[in-house]
C-alpha cells in the first residue's frame, strides 16, 4: 500500500515556509519551486513541474509529467496539469516584480524558458529559506529517520561482519551491501545537494584505499571503478588478512536519510597507534553529541572541539594529507548534506528536531581511514543517536 505524506504534514510545511519568508523577507510576494527534493517536501510527490507559492493565495502545483502520478501519490490540495509554462501563465494575473527561485539548482536554460512566459523584473534566492524550514524535522519525518537508523544499525553492525570474505573485492562488498540494505528496507538512493555529486552506496575501502583523493567533500576517499566512475570500490583491491575495512554508506526510508560509518578489522588487529586514533575519534563524536542541544551554536561546537586537539592529532584529522574537510558534522534529511553544518560561520542556534551526522575521522598512513559516524537528533538532553552505539573496529577473525 502506498504511504502518502499526510495532508496535515504538507500544510504544516507550507505554513512554516510562509512564516519564514514573512519573518526574513517581509517584502516577498511569490516563490517558485522546481527541484525534485523541494517539490517532494512541499507536495509529497516528485514530478516534472513547478510549485507556485504566493503570499496571499493558495499554492498551486503545476505538473507537466506525470499529472496522473501526482494525483495518485499526493494529498496536496491544488494540482493542475500543464503542457508548458504558457498554460500556467494563463491562470495567473499580475506578476510581482521579484520572484524567489532556487538559484543553487536551477539551470540557466530552465530559467530562460520560465522567464519567457513569466517576465518578472528580478529574482532572489529562496534556497536558504527552504533549507531553514527543512532543517527542523517534524515527528513524522523523525519517525522515518528512526526507521532508517534501525536498518543502518542492523546491517552495518550485525550483518556486514559475516559478509567479509578473504579475496572479495571492494566493488563486490559494495554491491552485496547495497542489495542487503534494499532488502532490509532502504529506499535505494543516496541524494546529495552538492552540485554534480554522484555516489552509489557510499565509500567502501580496504586499507589505504579509503584515503585515495576524490572531489567528494568528505574525509574519506575511494579509487572506485574507473576515472569515469569513481564509485562503489575498486574491482582489483581484494580483502586480505590485516586489512582495515572502511564502510561509509547512506540509508533511507521514504526519502529520509541517515548516515553511518563503521570500521572492521579483518583477520588480525590493527596497529596500536591506529586503534588509539580511532578511540579518540569515538570520544570526539560522543563529546559533540552531548552538545547537540537547542540553543547551542554550531560554530562554537566546532571550535571547542578543534581548539582542544593537539597538533599531532590534527595532522590528517578529517582527511589525509592536503585533502581535509573543515567540518565535523552536517545536518541530514531528504539530502545527506543539509544545513546547518558543524563548522565555522554557522552561528544560528540549534533547534530541537534538527538532525546531524557527526563524523570525526582520521587518516592513518599504511592503514586507512579510522573514525566513526552516526546520526543524532537534537534534544534538550543532547544528541539522540538513531543509528547505533557500536564504537566500530569490529573484529572479524
Amino acid at each position: 500500500m502506498m504511504e502518502k505524506v499526510p495532508l496535515s504534514e504538507l500544510n504544516s510545511r507550507m505554513k512554516a515556509f510562509k512564516n519564514q519568508m514573512d519573518s526574513s523577507t517581509p517584502e516577498w510576494d511569490m516563490a517558485v519551486i522546481f527541484s525534485n527534493i523541494n517539490l517532494y517536501y512541499f507536495t509529497g510527490t516528485m514530478q516534472d513541474g513547478m510549485l507556485m507559492i504566493s503570499r496571499d493565495e493558495d499554492p498551486t502545483f503545476w505538473v507537466r509529467r506525470s499529472y496522473q502520478r501526482a494525483r495518485d501519490e499526493s494529498l496536496f490540495p491544488v494540482i493542475k496539469p500543464m503542457n508548458s509554462f504558457r498554460d500556467a501563465r494563463k491562470d495567473i494575473g499580475t506578476l510581482p516584480d521579484t520572484i524567489y527561485l532556487e538559484t543553487e539548482v536551477m539551470p540557466l536554460a530552465l530559467y530562460q524558458r520560465f522567464v519567457k512566459h513569466f517576465p518578472f523584473k528580478e529574482f532572489k534566492p529562496v534556497d536558504l529559506h527552504v533549507a531553514a524550514v527543512r532543517a527542523v524535522k517534524s515527528e513524522y519525518e523523525l519517525s522515518l529517520m528512526r526507521k532508517s537508523g534501525k536498518i543502518h544499525q542492523h546491517v552495518l553492525e550485525d550483518l556486514v561482519p559475516d559478509m567479509l570474505l578473504e579475496g572479495m573485492s571492494e566493488a563486490q562488498l559494495a554491491t552485496e551491501l547495497f542489495k542487503v540494505l534494499v532488502d532490509e528496507g532502504h529506499h535505494g538512493l543516496t541524494r546529495f545537494g552538492m552540485f554534480d555529486t554522484e555516489i552509489v552506496v557510499g565509500h567502501v575501502g580496504f586499507g589505504e584505499s579509503s584515503l585515495y583523493p576524490t572531489y567528494f567533500d568528505g574525509a574519506s576517499g575511494t579509487l572506485g571503478l574507473s576515472p569515469a566512475a569513481p564509485v562503489l570500490g575498486n574491482r582489483n583491491r581484494k580483502l586480505t588478512k590485516g586489512d582495515l575495512v572502511f564502510v561509509d554508506v547512506g540509508c533511507g526510508v521514504d526519502g529520509y536519510n541517515t548516515d553511518k560509518t563503521m570500521t572492521y578489522m579483518y583477520g588480525s588487529p590493527l596497529p596500536p597507534h591506529a586503534l588509539e586514533a580511532h578511540q579518540k575519534c569515538v570520544e570526539i563524536q560522543n563529546e559533540i553529541a552531548g552538545m547537540l542541544k537547542p540553543g547551542e551554536i554550531p560554530s562554537q561546537i566546532y571550535h571547542q572541539v578543534m581548539d582542544n586537539l593537539n597538533d599531532e592529532f590534527l595532522e590528517n584529522f578529517m582527511g589525509f594529507g592536503p585533502r581535509k574537510v573543515k567540518f565535523l558534522g552536517h545536518a541530514i534529511g531528504l539530502l545527506i548534506d543539509e544545513l546547518p553544518v558543524i563548522a565555522e560561520r554557522f552561528d544560528e542556534p540549534l533547534q530541537e528536531g534538527m538532525v546531524f551526522a557527526i563524523e570525526p575521522k582520521k587518516g592513518i598512513k599504511d592503514v586507512g581511514m579510522v573514525g566513526i559516524e552516526n546520526t543524532f537528533i537534537v534534544t534538550p538532553n543532547g544528541g539522540e543517536c538513531i543509528t547505533g552505539n557500536n564504537p566500530g573496529m569490529i573484529p572479524v577473525y
